[in-house]
């Protein structure tokens, strides 16, 4: 069973707490409008899916309800760490060299 902080609650709970709510920083077009059909097409459904360290997007569903974001390997599924929506995306190798 995976284990999540929520960075919000400061808790470490198990994987049924929490939903999974894509990848994380994407940002939406400023004016969707402008855009074509395969562009729109890419900001909906084209995603990096890295193998290895990805950013994420979380949700504590059955908590404080509120969305995360997480840095976690998705070879080994290992959260390498967890942070606030409002926090700046943690740089990957200050947090390898930290362990």
């Amino acid at each position: 069973m995976l284990l999540i902080h929520c960075p919000y609650c400061e808790e470490t709970l198990p994987e049924l707490e929490f939903a999974y709510a894509g990848e994380a920083h994407i940002a939406r077009p400023a004016d969707p409008s402008v855009l074509t059909d395969e562009e729109w097409r890419d900001y909906l459904f084209i995603r990096t899916n890295a193998r290895g360290p990805h950013y994420e997007r979380w949700r504590h569903v059955h908590g404080c309800g509120r969305f995360f974001n997480a840095l976690r390997d998705t070879v080994t599924d290992r959260f390498v760490t967890t942070y606030r929506t409002d926090e700046p995306r943690p740089v990957l190798t200050t947090l390898e060299a930290a362990e």
